[in-house]
């Protein structure tokens, strides 16, 4: 700590003097003074002396020169390596002075550092995240290579550990090449004192370490360095308003709703709001405001908000954006709670669009409503029969909630919901989050009880420190899944011109993510397949993987796909063999996975399902192409008709109503299993059509059945749900 207080004296010593950018000299003998490993070395300001400091070191030496306003040397030709004598020591030294011209500060002597491998380290302050800390494959590969792996500063020991084991190269922190493994107490120490100097110092913008060169012994040596500071300065980035998350409840409890900007025309706003919000089931009062009065659907219509009678809870706004603000005053009087402004044309579009957003928050503050937007699809929480979104949907109510920053996503997402069974806690379109932030819904979550997973489509964050700490808060009591858009740069500027905030980097966004336990998927559909199994399934204990498959090939395929995703997939011990021998042919696979040989009797899948599931060597069962063979068996009975005149329809309905009746009893089975054994089951139908589910529930069972059209669906809803109990039993550790 005392090392810390003399270090950022220093430091802010070098920014009241104008200095802000720190050489290797200077910037190594902070790294030295924090406990750093750090090359022995010796500064020269007269060439002439260049020679006894060589002797000092010993030959073969490295030379570095020093010059104002440098800060990569071996661009500029100020470094040379393995230097044996006097005379080649005083040449180099000459040549950096002369490139240096009246830049020049002095020279480097250097020992060279023996050692094959070469690490990076260091810290940068993102606009969004704050310090982030940098680790990887580091010399002159460093760009080429982009084997780095990034964490939000401070460091945890978990963090540290979580930094070394997810680089790629690993088989450079191990014996190499002759060579001791690395040292990892002391490399971690590297780390560790990087974050802390970032914590304690907020002046500091970046840290280089590099090369981290790890001697024979495996000890790392910092060789080279550098740091750049920033004077403090007024601080630009998002103010939190804080929201007051009782009324933010209240806007999705409403018992009053007016809809200003109500219209008669179908496909309008106006219209296609208060429709979905009566064809839902609301059961409060529903107020409609058009100027021009009359009726709309049959119903009243006020000229003016002060026309109602009573307080009005929420107010869906979609009138014209420059007569937003005229309305605040007349909704204060009416204690108007939350805002719900459907409209765009703001900070979408412009700074004039900016700057009349600006102006209605302002007003809603002061005002005391909390809004939501502007240019959202809307909301809905089915456990309030409270739908009012452009989508024209009616999800159930379940333990879902989804936060979309795009509008047309989530309304798509909604309506799979609905198609597919599976329940919604609450749906929000974010909006531009003038007011109500991504940040804001996850703090109000933390505390839900009816809301088992979070699942959230992004494009920017405003604050993404506060995003990344409400995360690990959510994360240790419900699973949260990301949808990041913008990932590419021609995604992110995509999302920047969308949302009109810009996106911050892909990588530093991942880091949090991984440091935070959030499970990040790739595509929209995969948000609603890991909300489905964290609310239908048990967690699994661990990542081995028993298959069980109709036919040979989706085993393989499988197989792969669960190795691809970090699952395994175990050998099956002699004793469960055994066991399954019983049930199936001798020419079964002996293995896993278990191949059932396409076996017709529909109690050997029921056997070999529950013998796996016994079994303590799998935490989990992938069953595939039992569900959905009634549409193979309809189809044969189909074509059976028509060729066979010697069978009736009647016959072939019966068959038909039987094959229905097994499959019915198969799917309740497997969630009977999940239930007894406490292991998630993932089912992968055989085929599916209008009838077929993801999802299917029992009110007498805790759990669900679920099943997926295709194995890589399955495995990776799996692999989701075993990567957050990996995250989870790593933060109880640490606890």
């Amino acid at each position: 700590m005392t090392q810390l207080k003399e270090i950022t004296t220093t430091i802010n010593n070098y920014i009241k003097n104008g200095i802000e950018r720190l050489n290797e000299d200077r910037a190594k003998k902070i790294f030295k003074k924090l406990g750093l490993p750090v090359v022995q070395e010796i500064r020269i300001e007269a060439i002439e002396d260049i020679h006894r400091a060589a002797q000092s070191v010993g030959y073969p030496v490295v030379l570095k020169g020093l010059a104002k306003q440098m800060l990569h040397k071996t661009e500029a030709g100020m470094v040379e390596v393995g230097i044996t004598n006097a005379v080649r020591l005083k040449e180099a030294a000459q040549r950096m002075k002369s490139r240096a011209g009246k830049n020049f500060e002095a020279v480097l002597v250097q020992p060279r550092v023996q050692g094959r491998r070469e690490f990076t380290a260091g810290m940068f302050k993102d606009p969004q995240f704050g310090p982030v800390i940098m680790f990887g494959v580091g010399g002159v590969l460093t760009e080429a290579l982009k084997d780095i792996v990034l964490r939000l500063a401070p460091l945890s020991e978990k963090d540290i550990d979580n930094m070394l084991d997810n680089l790629k190269a690993q088989a450079l922190l191990g014996s190499f090449r002759g060579e001791a493994a690395v040292n990892r107490t002391e490399l971690k120490s590297v780390l560790r004192g990087l974050s802390d100097l970032a914590m304690a110092c907020p002046v500091i913008r970046e840290i280089d370490i590099n090369p981290l060169i790890i001697s024979p012994d495996g000890s790392p040596v910092a060789v080279d360095g550098l740091m750049i500071l920033k004077k403090p300065e007024s601080d630009n980035t998002h103010v939190h308003q804080k929201i007051n998350l009782k009324g933010l409840y209240t806007t999705f409890y409403p018992k009053t709703i007016a809809f200003v900007g109500a219209s008669a025309v179908p496909g309008k706003w106006g219209h296609i709001l208060p429709t979905n919000a009566y064809a839902g089931g609301f059961k409060g009062k529903i107020f409609l405001i058009n100027p021009k009065g009359g009726t709309i659907m049959g119903r009243d219509v006020y000229k003016t908000i002060d026309d109602l009678e009573g307080d009005v809870d929420l107010a869906v706004i979609t009138v014209p954006a420059n007569r937003v603000i005229d309305l605040i005053p007349a909704l204060e009087k009416k204690h108007v709670k939350g805002m719900l402004l459907i409209t765009s044309g703001f900070r979408e579009v412009g700074d004039q669009g900016r700057q009349l957003e600006d102006e209605i928050m302002t007003a809603a503050g002061k005002a005391g409503i909390l809004v939501i937007g502007p240019n959202t699809m809307g909301l809905c929480n089915p456990h309030a029969s409270l739908y009012i979104c452009g989508a024209n949907a009616f999800p159930l109510a379940g333990a879902t909630v989804l936060v979309s920053q795009s509008g047309n996503l989530g309304t798509q997402l909604l309506a799979f919901a609905e198609q597919q069974g599976i329940g919604i806690r609450v749906f929000v379109g974010s909006g531009n989050e003038a007011m109500i932030t991504i940040e804001d819904y996850m703090q109000a979550l933390e505390s839900d009880d009816l809301t088992r997973t979070v699942v959230l489509y992004i494009e920017s964050v405003k604050d993404g420190r506060r995003f990344f700490e409400s995360a690990v808060r959510l994360s240790k009591i419900k699973p949260v899944v990301v949808l990041k858009g913008g990932r590419t740069q021609v995604g992110e500027k995509a999302a920047s011109s969308h949302t009109g905030a810009m996106a911050s980097d892909a990588g530093v966004f991942n880091a949090a993510c991984t440091q935070a336990g959030i499970i990040q998927v790739e595509q929209p559909m995969e948000l609603l397949d890991m909300s489905t199994v964290f609310s239908s399934l048990p967690m699994p204990k661990g990542g081995r993987v028993a298959i069980m498959t109709l036919g040979g090939g989706w085993g393989v395929v499988t197989t792969d796909l669960c190795a691809e995703y970090g699952l395994r997939v175990p050998k099956l011990s002699p004793e469960i063999i055994e066991r399954l021998s019983n049930c199936l042919p001798d020419y079964w696979s002996h293995g896993n996975p278990v191949d059932i040989v396409g076996e017709g009797d529909p109690e050997i899948p029921r056997i070999c399902l529950e013998e796996l599931l016994k079994w303590d060597g799998c935490d989990a069962v992938i069953h595939l192409g039992i569900h959905g063979r009634r549409i193979l068996f309809n189809a044969t009975a189909n074509a059976v008709l028509k060729t066979d005149p010697d069978t009736t329809k009647e016959a072939a309905d019966m068959l038909m109503a039987n094959f229905l009746k097994e499959e019915a009893d198969y799917t309740r089975y497997t969630v009977e299993m999940t239930q007894k054994y406490n292991k998630p089951i993932v089912g992968v139908s055989l085929l599916t059509d209008e009838l077929s589910r993801t999802l299917y529930r029992y009110d007498d069972l805790d759990y669900k059945g679920v099943f997926f059209p295709s194995p890589e669906r399955a495995v990776k809803a799996l692999a989701g749900m075993v990567r957050y109990r990996k995250w989870l039993d790593s933060a109880k550790a640490n606890i």
